[in-house]
């Protein structure tokens, strides 16, 4: 198995992640769906070298960000019937036959149920959606504090579920504020647990320098795995969702 150490670097206003590998030669890649910069260098590969590389591939990576920020969204969806939806990294179909006397969303077999009063349109359709990933998100995150915050002996004063174009979580030191996007109900359990996990971690550690990976390192081994699952899976298209 290869063995990784990991580092993080500024250079030019971008902040790069760079693995170190038993490999001869470095790659650079950029990754949906922010444009973060990751580059895989060889062990004997100096600081200078790195930012050197990544300089004279800036335009190069400009260039993949505007990609990202204009294009790599999932499709558009229309909130009709028949359309795929995801819950917790599981596909389901969308089914907005039903009307009811009050919104309601539901997941049975492989169907996701939208459920809304008669005349509802698909911007009704989809704020009802939006509000039912946003409590199956807030509660999940609980049982995530009470396993992590022990953990990494921190603790925060306030979680906020709030919709961002670029990220899926951040943390607010000043005010021990941890912000989630709903978008995190939609992908696999333990993408939500990594992007908790690294957002207490910044309570500890500042940035994502080497304390923060050896921090990471030491109780979320596989915190690199679920990064990459969870950064190769594209932010949603809705055509409402910034208004959500």
């Amino acid at each position: 198995m290869m063995s990784t150490d990991s580092s993080s670097l500024t250079v030019a206003g971008l902040e790069v992640d760079v693995d170190f590998k038993d490999i001869k030669n470095m790659h650079l890649s950029v990754y949906p769906p922010a444009g973060r910069v990751r580059v895989a260098a060889p062990r004997r590969a100096t600081e200078e070298a790195i930012r050197l590389a990544v300089i004279e591939r800036l335009p190069w990576i400009k260039r993949q960000r505007q990609q990202f920020q204009s294009a790599n969204r999932q499709t558009e969806r229309n909130m009709v019937s028949g359309e795929t939806h995801y819950v917790w990294g599981n596909r389901y179909l969308l089914d907005v036959s039903q009307s009811s006397g009050s919104f309601r969303v539901e997941t049975k077999g492989g169907t996701l149920w939208v459920m809304t009063p008669e005349g509802t349109d698909a911007g009704g359709r989809y704020a009802a959606l939006d509000r039912w990933y946003r409590r199956e998100l807030k509660a999940t995150v609980p049982a995530l504090l009470e396993k992590w915050q022990p953990i990494l002996e921190v603790e925060v004063d306030n979680v906020i579920v709030r919709r961002m174009k670029t990220k899926w979580g951040t943390c607010i030191t000043r005010s021990r504020t941890v912000w989630l996007n709903p978008e995190l109900a939609k992908k696999d359990p333990r993408c939500l647990e990594y992007i908790v996990v690294h957002e207490l971690a910044h309570l500890r550690v500042r940035g994502h320098g080497e304390k923060f990976v050896a921090l990471m390192d030491q109780v979320l081994a596989d915190w690199r795995g679920r990064r990459d699952q969870l950064n190769e899976a594209p932010l949603s298209h809705e055509k409402w969702a910034d208004k959500a």
